[in-house]
């Protein structure tokens, strides 16, 4: 003990601690610190929201503000997340070409990678929803499309109608055809609520339920046999009723002239 306390009193204790600690410090550091790749990526991931930011001080901060804060002509964006953004402007919706009741698809401006620029520097303002994963909006379960379209009846066919071929709203709206639509914006457009439709985040939609209703979607767009003949664009009994007026009642009004004709020339010879 004598000798512990008489090294401990040595002009150089200290240093040999202070030492012993910088050492230990490094190697601490050097086992927990992120790796090159997760630097790397974050450096990625900065330069993506920086040049996000300079392509939507261009095209966007007219009418949502430079922070994305919101302004008389546009909302905020602040809490939309990435998803939002990649369905708006994937789309084509926005930017907007003119104000007016809904903003209607279009074709895109921005390629894909610079939506994800934009993607990334409104995800970095607040966080909300992220733009999914193939895996996230791709089904795997063999009833899915029986499912999906017990959910799309419930949650979806009043605006869409039965089979996805849209319909109109009030005051203009109109809920657009899901008809050749991207399995990703269906599912992105659920996780957000565009415009007049309701959000369905996992709290209320699941994940799964989501999946489901994309397959049937897709299924109905795509495979759905017509067991009636033609579709006549799925709008229900309006065009099946048109049809029958303008066809089938032209048909009989012909066969009638057709027969009124022939009896006068009978008559006379």
């Amino acid at each position: 003990m004598k000798k512990l306390s008489a090294r401990r009193r040595h002009p150089l204790a200290a240093l040999v601690v202070l030492l012993f600690a910088l050492v230990a410090s490094g190697g601490l550091y050097a086992a927990f610190a992120p790796t090159e790749q997760a630097q790397a990526d974050s450096s990625a991931q900065s330069l993506a929201i920086d040049e996000g930011k300079r392509l939507f001080a261009v095209g966007c901060s007219s009418c949502h503000g430079l922070n994305g804060q919101g302004s008389s002509m546009g909302p905020s964006l602040v809490g939309v997340g990435s998803a939002a953004v990649d369905f708006q402007v994937g789309t084509g919706r926005m930017p907007a070409q003119q104000p007016g009741a809904q903003v209607p698809r279009k074709k895109t401006i921005y390629n894909q990678s610079e939506i994800d620029q934009l993607a990334a520097f409104v995800a970095s303002l607040g966080p909300g929803p992220a733009t999914p994963t193939k895996d996230q909006y791709t089904s795997t379960e063999t009833d899915a499309i029986s499912k999906g379209g017990d959910l799309f009846r419930t949650n979806c066919s009043q605006c869409h109608n039965f089979a996805g071929a849209g319909g109109a709203l009030t005051q203009g709206k109109f809920a657009p055809s899901l008809e050749n639509v991207d399995p990703k914006y269906i599912y992105e457009a659920m996780q957000t609520g565009p415009q007049n439709m309701p959000s369905f985040p996992d709290s209320t939609m699941p994940e799964q339920q989501k999946q489901q209703i994309v397959a049937f979607v897709r299924y109905q767009a795509n495979e759905a046999p017509n067991p009636g003949g033609l579709s006549l664009g799925s709008l229900g009994p309006v065009t099946e009723g048109l049809f029958g007026w303008i066809f089938g009642l032209g048909v009989l009004i012909a066969v009638a002239i057709w027969v009124a004709a022939h009896t006068t020339k009978a008559k006379k010879s």
